[in-house]
């Protein structure tokens, strides 16, 4: 495939595959513990249990679904791939509505968490399934690394637009993330609708992006022999050390990117605090978190020049680094009169964000690429599910260091805390900064010792042209 033939209708199209993959995933991980802690008022004990027992499920499912989709032969116009996201797309969407509906009110909590444990499970067997295999579809379609940088620049840049709607949806539909024990059922009605509105959009931008915007190269059946089992697979990606430096770097990287939005609507409400943040400030947490991906959107061209000029490996690295600093300012601010100073914050969030979309797909394609160099094939979506079953371990660690967190703080119940408020505010600061800053810190050093760069990354690349 030459460069020409990249054309702008086939980036956007490809790109408009960020709404289902990343809208409903944001929306998950932003709003599904507050709702069920605060609005279901399920324990954080149980809390804890879901998440650990959900992330168990991810051990299963995630190199699962990666292995079934590499074991499934082509069937002509269906593809491979491609008939995998056709069968998830409508599932998926009725769960992200499902996850935010408890159709009962109890005072028994385990019947409760019993249908939260149901649905995020259920929620996350159709996401896997189609967020394995469009991630797969990306290096097959986009084989050289200017190709992928450019392809990269509009899926990174819808998905940005994605993260903005995932903050500008909630903050129009629901008034109080955190709501008062009165305003309860009203929330709950406000998160179901909103439940609604994010499915429907997901289900109608995706139909372009199934009918037009997948190109699946057909393959051949000496090529699907060559593909090892399931367990072979299993041994070969976890044996290959460049992927498992490369997975806990982006697991360092999902850490962030769960325990943040978590954890800034309850930040915001008893570090900085005031009238606009009462009840969890929706509208100026939402307002922050758009500024942040707005600032991300705008970004994203300067590290595709940073990554050519530096490597993308490199680049990564800087952006780690500058992540750390952005996040250390959180320590020093505390009460009303820095309300401006915490919004300006969570919008310079965007820079290292931006780079950490934009970085990681291309660094993973190369790893995907040196494996076809070896053994003669591509095993896209193995390579994929087995890094989505490391990094989403990230929000099993995340729930684990609130639920730590929480507990030496004196939280009574739920979002009440104890009478000690510097207790709470000096937690909710490690919460937010010192946490994050330890997992980037890992990060940099595994990609310090990731060797596919350089003469070796250049080497890997000729052979394939080859």
């Amino acid at each position: 495939m030459s460069e020409e033939k990249l054309t702008f209708k086939k980036k956007f199209l490809f790109g408009l595959s960020a709404f289902p993959d990343q809208l409903t995933y944001q929306i998950f991980q932003f709003l599904i513990f507050t709702f069920y802690f605060t609005v279901v008022l399920i324990p954080m004990d149980l809390m804890i249990i879901t998440y650990v027992i959900w992330g168990i499920w991810n051990a299963i499912n995630d190199p699962m679904l990666g292995a079934l989709s590499e074991r499934t032969k082509h069937r002509g116009k269906w593809g491979k791939r491609k008939f995998y996201l056709l069968i998830s797309i409508i599932p998926l969407c009725i769960t992200v509505v499902l996850m935010f509906y408890v159709p009962f009110t109890t005072s028994d909590k385990m019947l409760e968490f019993i249908y939260f444990l149901s649905t995020i499970i259920i929620f996350e067997f159709f996401y896997t399934m189609f967020d394995v295999n469009v991630n797969a579809i990306f290096p097959e379609m986009f084989p050289t690394e200017k190709q992928r940088a450019s392809a990269n620049l509009f899926i990174k840049g819808l998905t940005v637009i994605a993260l903005i709607l995932s903050s500008l949806i909630p903050m129009i539909f629901i008034s109080d993330y955190v709501p008062a024990d009165a305003a309860i059922p009203l929330a709950k009605s406000q998160y179901f609708t909103m439940a609604i509105i994010v499915a429907v959009f997901t289900l109608i931008i995706s139909i372009p992006f199934l009918l037009k915007g997948i190109e699946e190269k057909v393959e051949m059946t000496e090529d699907f022999e060559k593909r090892p089992s399931f367990f072979q697979s299993m041994k070969i990606t976890l044996t290959n050390k460049t992927f498992i430096k490369f997975v806990i770097a982006n697991t360092a990287v999902w850490y962030c990117f769960s325990i943040l939005p978590m954890i800034i609507p309850i930040y915001a409400e008893y570090v900085i605090g005031g009238p606009i943040f009462a009840g969890g400030g929706s509208l100026i947490v939402g307002i922050s978190l758009m500024l942040a991906f707005i600032i991300a959107a705008l970004v994203m061209p300067i590290h595709k020049k940073l990554g050519f000029k530096y490597g993308m490996r490199k680049a990564f690295m800087i952006t780690l680094g500058i992540w750390i600093c952005t996040l250390f300012p959180f320590l020093f601010i505390t009460g009303e009169a820095f309300q401006i100073a915490f919004i300006l914050l969570v919008a310079l969030q965007g820079f290292p964000l931006s780079g950490a979309l934009f970085y990681v797909d291309i660094l993973h394609a190369d790893v995907i690429d040196e494996d076809a160099v070896k053994f003669g094939v591509k095993r896209s979506a193995s390579f994929y599910g087995i890094n989505a079953f490391i990094h989403r371990i990230s929000i099993i660690l995340v729930i684990l260091t609130i639920g730590f967190m929480f507990g030496n703080m004196g939280w009574e119940k739920q979002f009440i805390p104890a009478i000690d408020p510097s207790l709470v505010i000096l937690g909710l600061k490690a919460i937010m900064v010192v946490f994050p800053s330890i997992a980037l810190v890992i990060g940099l050093l595994a990609m310090k010792s990731y060797g596919l760069h350089g003469e070796r990354l250049e080497s890997v690349r000729e052979k394939l042209r080859a």
